[in-house]
Protein backbone atom coordinates (compact mmCIF):
# COMPACT_ATOMS: atom_id res chain seq x y z
CA UNK A 1 0.00 0.00 0.00
CA UNK A 2 1.32 3.43 -0.96
CA UNK A 3 2.13 5.69 1.99
CA UNK A 4 0.81 9.18 1.40
CA UNK A 5 0.42 12.01 3.87
CA UNK A 6 -1.21 15.23 2.79
CA UNK A 7 -1.96 18.64 4.32
CA UNK A 8 -5.09 18.88 6.43
CA UNK A 9 -8.24 18.98 4.31
CA UNK A 10 -11.06 21.10 5.74
CA UNK A 11 -13.63 18.68 4.25
CA UNK A 12 -12.48 15.80 6.47
CA UNK A 13 -14.77 16.96 9.28
CA UNK A 14 -17.86 16.97 7.06
CA UNK A 15 -16.83 13.61 5.56
CA UNK A 16 -16.73 12.24 9.11
CA UNK A 17 -20.12 13.75 9.96
CA UNK A 18 -21.75 12.32 6.83
CA UNK A 19 -20.38 8.84 7.49
CA UNK A 20 -21.22 9.01 11.21
CA UNK A 21 -24.89 9.56 10.35
CA UNK A 22 -24.91 6.44 8.17
CA UNK A 23 -23.16 4.36 10.83
CA UNK A 24 -25.59 5.56 13.50
CA UNK A 25 -28.48 4.42 11.33
CA UNK A 26 -26.78 1.07 10.65
CA UNK A 27 -26.40 0.22 14.35
CA UNK A 28 -29.42 2.06 15.73
CA UNK A 29 -29.91 2.30 19.47
CA UNK A 30 -26.81 0.20 20.18
CA UNK A 31 -24.69 3.30 19.42
CA UNK A 32 -23.70 5.41 22.42
CA UNK A 33 -21.18 7.77 20.78
CA UNK A 34 -19.37 8.37 17.50
CA UNK A 35 -16.10 10.34 17.40
CA UNK A 36 -13.70 11.48 14.71
CA UNK A 37 -10.22 10.24 15.67
CA UNK A 38 -6.82 9.85 14.08
CA UNK A 39 -4.79 12.45 12.27
CA UNK A 40 -7.63 13.68 10.08
CA UNK A 41 -9.31 14.87 13.31
CA UNK A 42 -6.32 17.08 14.20
CA UNK A 43 -6.74 20.27 12.15
CA UNK A 44 -3.11 21.38 12.00
CA UNK A 45 -1.25 18.31 10.78
CA UNK A 46 -0.52 16.23 7.73
CA UNK A 47 -2.38 12.93 7.57
CA UNK A 48 -3.08 9.90 5.47
CA UNK A 49 -6.40 10.86 3.84
CA UNK A 50 -8.35 8.13 5.65
CA UNK A 51 -11.14 9.14 8.02
CA UNK A 52 -10.90 7.22 11.30
CA UNK A 53 -14.16 6.84 13.16
CA UNK A 54 -14.52 5.53 16.71
CA UNK A 55 -17.91 4.13 17.69
CA UNK A 56 -18.86 3.18 21.23
CA UNK A 57 -21.73 0.72 21.58
CA UNK A 58 -23.75 -0.79 24.41
CA UNK A 59 -23.21 -4.39 23.27
CA UNK A 60 -20.28 -5.41 21.06
CA UNK A 61 -21.94 -8.78 20.28
CA UNK A 62 -24.80 -6.94 18.56
CA UNK A 63 -22.26 -5.39 16.17
CA UNK A 64 -21.50 -8.86 14.84
CA UNK A 65 -25.22 -9.48 14.35
CA UNK A 66 -25.63 -6.17 12.50
CA UNK A 67 -22.39 -6.14 10.48
CA UNK A 68 -24.26 -6.74 7.21
CA UNK A 69 -25.48 -3.14 7.56
CA UNK A 70 -21.85 -2.03 7.28
CA UNK A 71 -21.34 -4.22 4.23
CA UNK A 72 -24.34 -2.47 2.67
CA UNK A 73 -22.53 0.85 3.27
CA UNK A 74 -19.50 -0.44 1.35
CA UNK A 75 -17.40 -1.57 4.30
CA UNK A 76 -15.22 -4.65 4.50
CA UNK A 77 -15.61 -6.60 7.76
CA UNK A 78 -12.20 -7.15 9.39
CA UNK A 79 -13.18 -8.63 12.79
CA UNK A 80 -11.01 -7.63 15.74
CA UNK A 81 -8.04 -7.04 13.39
CA UNK A 82 -5.36 -7.30 16.07
CA UNK A 83 -7.13 -5.56 18.97
CA UNK A 84 -9.16 -7.75 21.30
CA UNK A 85 -12.70 -6.49 21.78
CA UNK A 86 -12.67 -4.22 18.73
CA UNK A 87 -14.69 -4.61 15.56
CA UNK A 88 -12.88 -3.04 12.63
CA UNK A 89 -14.30 -2.10 9.23
CA UNK A 90 -12.61 -0.43 6.27
CA UNK A 91 -13.98 1.22 3.16
CA UNK A 92 -12.53 2.04 -0.25
CA UNK A 93 -13.75 4.42 -2.94
CA UNK A 94 -14.56 3.47 -6.55
CA UNK A 95 -10.86 3.72 -7.47
CA UNK A 96 -9.92 1.21 -4.75
CA UNK A 97 -8.38 3.87 -2.49
CA UNK A 98 -9.06 3.41 1.21
CA UNK A 99 -11.19 6.24 2.58
CA UNK A 100 -12.51 5.19 6.01
CA UNK A 101 -11.66 3.08 9.03
CA UNK A 102 -14.31 2.34 11.64
CA UNK A 103 -13.21 1.13 15.07
CA UNK A 104 -16.08 -0.13 17.23
CA UNK A 105 -15.71 -0.84 20.94
CA UNK A 106 -18.00 -1.52 23.84
CA UNK A 107 -18.41 1.68 25.86
CA UNK A 108 -15.58 2.94 28.09
CA UNK A 109 -12.84 0.44 27.32
CA UNK A 110 -9.23 1.63 27.65
CA UNK A 111 -8.69 1.66 23.88
CA UNK A 112 -11.41 4.30 23.53
CA UNK A 113 -9.89 6.49 26.23
CA UNK A 114 -6.44 6.17 24.62
CA UNK A 115 -7.68 7.27 21.19
CA UNK A 116 -9.66 10.22 22.53
CA UNK A 117 -6.87 11.36 24.86
CA UNK A 118 -4.34 11.28 22.02
CA UNK A 119 -6.59 13.33 19.72
CA UNK A 120 -7.49 15.89 22.38
CA UNK A 121 -3.89 16.22 23.56
CA UNK A 122 -2.63 16.84 20.03
CA UNK A 123 -5.27 19.52 19.43
CA UNK A 124 -4.40 21.23 22.72
CA UNK A 125 -0.61 20.95 22.22
CA UNK A 126 0.21 22.23 18.73
CA UNK A 127 3.98 21.92 19.29
CA UNK A 128 3.69 18.15 19.76
CA UNK A 129 1.20 17.94 16.90
CA UNK A 130 3.75 19.64 14.63
CA UNK A 131 6.44 17.16 15.71
CA UNK A 132 4.05 14.33 14.86
CA UNK A 133 3.21 15.88 11.51
CA UNK A 134 6.90 16.32 10.65
CA UNK A 135 7.65 12.74 11.69
CA UNK A 136 4.85 11.40 9.50
CA UNK A 137 6.02 13.43 6.50
CA UNK A 138 9.58 12.18 6.92
CA UNK A 139 8.50 8.57 7.30
CA UNK A 140 6.24 8.80 4.24
CA UNK A 141 9.27 9.93 2.21
CA UNK A 142 11.45 7.23 3.74
CA UNK A 143 8.88 4.44 3.26
CA UNK A 144 6.76 5.46 0.25
CA UNK A 145 5.68 1.89 -0.51
CA UNK A 146 6.13 0.29 2.91
CA UNK A 147 3.18 0.83 5.25
CA UNK A 148 4.71 -1.43 7.89
CA UNK A 149 7.91 0.64 7.94
CA UNK A 150 5.88 3.84 8.17
CA UNK A 151 3.75 2.52 11.04
CA UNK A 152 6.75 1.09 12.91
CA UNK A 153 8.56 4.41 12.54
CA UNK A 154 5.72 6.22 14.34
CA UNK A 155 5.33 3.66 17.12
CA UNK A 156 7.75 5.07 19.72
CA UNK A 157 6.56 8.63 19.25
CA UNK A 158 2.90 7.63 19.47
CA UNK A 159 3.48 5.64 22.68
CA UNK A 160 5.27 8.60 24.26
CA UNK A 161 2.49 10.99 23.22
CA UNK A 162 -0.14 8.57 24.53
CA UNK A 163 1.59 8.55 27.94
CA UNK A 164 1.64 12.35 27.94
CA UNK A 165 -1.97 12.49 26.73
CA UNK A 166 -3.29 10.17 29.45
CA UNK A 167 -1.47 12.15 32.15
CA UNK A 168 -2.75 15.42 30.66
CA UNK A 169 -6.35 14.19 30.48
CA UNK A 170 -6.19 13.07 34.10
CA UNK A 171 -4.80 16.46 35.17
CA UNK A 172 -7.47 18.51 33.36
CA UNK A 173 -10.28 16.34 34.74
CA UNK A 174 -9.28 16.88 38.35
CA UNK A 175 -11.67 19.10 40.34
Amino acid sequence: MKVEVVPHDSTWRSQFEDEAKLIALAFGDNVIDIQHIGSTAIPTIYAKPIIDILVQVKDIAKVDEQSSAMTALGYEIMGEFGIAGRRFFRKHNDQGIRTHHVHIFQINVSEVQRHLAFRDYMIAHPEDALKYSDLKRGLAKQYPEDMEGYVNGKDGFIKEMERKAIAWIRSVRLP
